[in-house]
């Protein structure tokens, strides 16, 4: 048995059915769905043997290949199996994306149905574990971080009520090391660690994951060059992997026969190994020559930008083309955040670029209409309440809303969550909305509801049981509509 256990949540060991982007499913509070259906739906248990997954999450993946690299002794195993690890351990390290549903779309949807998200309910469940507290005192050190660590800050007496020896916030690399060698020798651990600027790791020290991630997930690089002030990774050196670190953690994916397709993660795909909001042509066309030459299943991206679409339509043209030669569509994220350009120039002058904020509604139709052209399919962002916002920003995203009714696409309105250089700024509530506000809300609910059908025919077109699960995705979709109504 291994001295250090690393694990996450019931919400984060889950392939989704193959599909990323339905791990927005966890963000949402129990519903009229029965709660073992309804995560069969969104976050079915990743396949395992004795407990260790056959895949995890990405992140977590970093951090296990970077202990291995210093020598501990360390092994992942799924959640449910802890108490079949535990006894022999003396550190457990638990990754996090949204332990208190603190995030902005599980914010939004709590605020909506009044419930606390599935993401919180799995987490609570996690720490709470009998063989978790029962080895805490035989001296267990408990140890969190992820993407969800600056929620603990708001959470202080949790911390205390649950044990919780020491969270992790940043880039960890060249920090989790220490951090565990002196909790395996019995040391006062800091209650709450930020990693600095200067230990965040450059390129070299980054490790290669050593065991498959979820759905392929494949790190391009790290840092933004696009500098939103309400986003914490534009504070974040930009470095990019060469292609060799790449193909070499696509290979680790590739030999499991649990990992099917890759998708490729970054802040923004399109500006892969550029220096700054230009994308780079050769680079990106020989990423994506790589990534269809060396994975077998689809292709999706985490993230890119509407400028870097819209700036370089034959090149977005040309890597569509290569990606849909092997598949019928793919999928990303993306961020519109606002159709305001006074908005737009005052909190994202650089997401525009090359182009003016001032144009931004005009960049987000162009580079939307790209991606309805060439099969790509955004899940698309808004910010609901950014400090400042007055009646008029909201009517101009009501506009642009309007205008993208015949892009494929999903568009989620998420209330404004403090973070970036606004994390002094207040939080938007519920009791805060206005009736444009709520009209936004129900605008963009219709949006998605028209599109549902067709994104949930091309989502499970390959599947046995794609017309069985379509139904209930659908009737989901429906009672969410009808929530949404309701909001007062």
């Amino acid at each position: 048995m291994a001295e250090v256990l690393l694990t996450a949540d019931r919400t984060l060991m889950s392939s989704y059915h193959d599909n990323e982007f339905l791990g927005f499913g966890t963000c949402a509070p129990p519903n009229f769905i029965p709660e073992w259906f309804y995560s069969f739906l969104f976050f079915p248990p990743i396949k395992a043997d004795k407990g260790v997954p056959s895949a995890a999450p990405y992140g977590l993946r970093k951090t296990e290949a970077q202990l291995l690299k210093e020598g501990f002794d360390v092994i992942t195993i799924g959640p449910d199996r802890i108490e079949d690890y535990i006894n022999e351990a003396k550190v457990l390290g638990i990754y996090t994306m949204d332990p208190f549903g603190l995030g902005p779309a599980s914010s939004t949807l709590a605020a909506i149905f009044k419930k606390e998200p599935y993401s919180a309910k799995y987490f609570h469940v996690l720490i709470s574990n009998p063989a978790i507290k029962k080895a805490k005192k035989g001296g267990l050190k408990v140890i969190v971080g992820g993407p969800g660590a600056w929620q603990f800050r708001y959470r202080q007496r949790f911390v205390e009520e649950h044990a919780i020896d020491c969270i992790v916030e940043g880039e960890a690399e060249n920090v989790i090391g220490k951090i565990v060698r002196s909790a395996l020798n019995g040391e006062d651990l800091p209650k709450y660690y930020e990693v600095s600027l200067s230990e965040t790791p450059a390129l070299e020290e980054i490790p290669d994951i050593v065991q498959p991630s979820i759905n392929g997930l494949v790190e391009l690089g790290r840092g933004c060059c696009r500098g939103c002030e309400f986003c914490n990774v534009t504070q974040r050196p930009l470095r990019w992997y060469p292609l060799d670190k790449i193909q070499r953690e696509i290979s680790v994916n590739v030999k499991s026969d649990r990992v099917t397709g890759c998708c490729l993660h970054t802040e923004d795909v399109m500006l892969y190994g550029s220096k700054n909001t230009s994308s780079d042509e050769e680079k990106l066309t020989r990423l994506h020559e790589l990534v269809m030459k060396n994975s077998d299943g689809g292709l999706s991206w985490s993230h890119c930008s509407l400028a870097a679409v819209a700036s370089k339509p034959k090149l977005f043209s040309k890597i569509a083309e290569m990606i849909v030669q092997k598949q019928p569509w793919w999928g990303v994220e993306v961020g519109i955040e606002t159709g305001s350009p006074e908005i737009a120039r005052k909190t994202m002058p650089a997401k525009a670029h090359p182009f003016k904020a001032e144009n931004w509604p005009e960049v987000v139709h162009t580079g939307m209409g790209l991606m309805h052209d060439n099969k790509l399919v955004p899940a698309c962002t808004l910010i609901v309440g950014l400090p400042n916002e007055k009646e008029e920003d909201i009517t101009k995203t009501m506009e642009l809303v309007d205008d993208l009714k015949d892009v494929r696409s999903l568009i989620v309105p998420l209330f404004f969550v403090p973070l970036g250089r606004l994390k002094s700024k207040d939080w938007f509530r519920r009791t805060e909305m206005s009736e444009l506000h709520r009209q936004l809300l129900f605008q963009c609910t219709e949006h998605d509801f028209y599109w549902v059908d067709d994104l949930l025919e091309i989502s499970f077109k390959d599947k046995w049981y794609g017309r069985f699960l379509r139904e209930f995705y659908k009737g989901f979709a429906g009672i969410a509509k009808r929530k949404v109504r309701q909001i007062e």
